[in-house]
């Protein structure tokens, strides 16, 4: 059996480990734009801020390759598909066969076009590229403006703060983070970062980039008539799904590539997983891209594991973020900011002292989301009550408690969860 993977991030390579779960011997062939070994997307923020070095990058050891029987064609670009031949065709004409494929492409960054940002100093912040890129340069950038307030923007603020950089986030949004924190929530760590010094500018957004006679950012000018001085700008309002090797192919696409339960597209011998794969959302049971990478991990076990003979339903994904911002924990999942009038009940508890906040979204009896501010320590306990859809009402009057656990369950339900063990 010929399989090729189109990627080289989380949903591939467990791609690749799922094939060999099942398959120890086909042939598996992977192709990645990065010239570069597999590495921990997440971690790039730690590495511009210098809290990582290029080794714990590695998301595999080494080795990984080799011992797993995979032909890494690294720095190489699959444009697109002959779905008719089975054959990835990469840049430059070659042709790459296959008997099973897998489409784990991932997202590439929204850039909105700004007039100027093609200025020398505009950059975006998606790669290990792009940190060790800033990394070089950052020792020479005094003032930075952030255009994007999510979490890509905030883990880029996040690694130029470790340099002393000034910064200024610009949100359009009313608060950071909106999409993943309610108004609360933000607020509290609006205030911390303000206490840092960081610079906020919500409510609008960047109309032009201003840059000197020599091609490099001097400054922005705001939607809000507002000038702002600046020696780079990192564009990081988010992410979409790398499409462009289906484009004008038969595989069928929405806002992702649109799959089954076993990760296959809708040409049978074609999977996708991770970023770019539009999946069931567990809440909803409708197809939604959710890009967070345990999810795309447990996709990409699947769709390999499916690939080399062996189906394990995906049962489906939920949005989940984890972020750290200015030494305050904060964690997110399901359904945050519900909308009035749809039945959902809500719990909040809120300690401003202590920098704690929680809250809890319920919908007939069943926790369906949950924000944590400070105190997070349960996270895993609430996620579990969601993926398993528990009735609540016996103790979801305790759900708000900081010591809330599996001692507040019925005693069935805590000796079933205290003795079953998950992937």
């Amino acid at each position: 059996m010929r399989y090729v993977i189109i990627g080289n991030s989380v949903a591939a390579i467990n791609g690749v480990e799922g094939i060999r779960r099942v398959d120890p011997d086909g042939d598996i062939t992977l192709i990645s734009r990065e010239p570069i070994h597999a590495y921990s997307r997440p971690l790039i923020s730690y590495f511009l801020a210098g809290q990582v070095d290029a080794r714990r990058m590695e998301y595999r050891p080494s080795a990984f390759y080799r011992d797993y029987g995979v032909t890494a064609l690294l720095g190489q670009t699959a444009e697109t598909l002959d779905v008719e031949k089975s054959e990835v065709i990469l840049k430059g004409g070659r042709r790459i066969p296959y008997d099973r494929l897998l489409i784990a492409t991932g997202g590439v960054p929204f850039v909105p076009p700004i007039k100027g940002a093609q200025a020398e100093g505009v950059t975006t912040f998606t790669t290990y590229d792009d940190a060790k890129a800033l990394r070089r340069r950052v020792r020479g950038i005094k003032k930075a403006v952030i255009l994007g307030g999510g979490l890509i923007g905030i883990k880029a603020m996040e690694g130029l703060q470790a340099h002393g950089v000034d910064i200024t986030v610009v949100e359009l949004m009313d608060r950071i983070l909106g999409l993943v924190l309610d108004q609360t929530a933000s607020g509290i760590l609006e205030r911390a970062l303000e206490k840092e010094g960081v610079h906020l500018a919500k409510g609008t957004t960047i109309r032009k980039v201003v840059s000197g006679p020599d091609g490099k950012v001097t400054g922005i000018l705001l939607e809000d008539g507002r000038d702002l001085e600046a020696d780079h700008v990192i564009i990081a309002i988010g992410v979409r799904p790398n499409l462009s090797v289906v484009r004008e192919t038969p595989v069928k696409t929405n806002r992702g590539i649109l799959v089954d339960e076993t990760m296959r597209t809708s040409i049978e011998n074609i999977y996708a997983a991770g970023d770019v794969a539009e999946a069931t959302d567990l809440l909803s049971g409708e197809k939604r891209v959710i890009p967070i990478l345990p999810g795309a991990a447990r996709q990409g076990k699947i769709a390999g594991m499916a690939m080399a003979g062996r189906d394990v339903p995906y049962l489906g994904g939920m949005v989940m973020n984890s972020v750290e911002v200015a030494g305050i924990p904060a964690i997110s999942a399901g359904v945050m900011n519900p909308r009035e009038g749809e039945g959902y009940e809500i719990k909040r508890l809120i300690r401003r002292k202590e920098g704690i906040y929680r809250k809890m979204v319920l919908k007939d009896n069943r926790l369906v989301g949950f924000i944590l501010i400070g105190a997070i320590d349960r996270a895993g306990v609430y996620t579990g009550l969601i993926r398993e859809h528990i009735d609540v009402r016996g103790f979801k009057n305790r759900l708000l408690d900081l010591d809330f656990g599996y001692i507040d369950f019925p005693r069935d339900l805590r000796s079933y969860k205290l003795s079953t063990v998950y992937m």
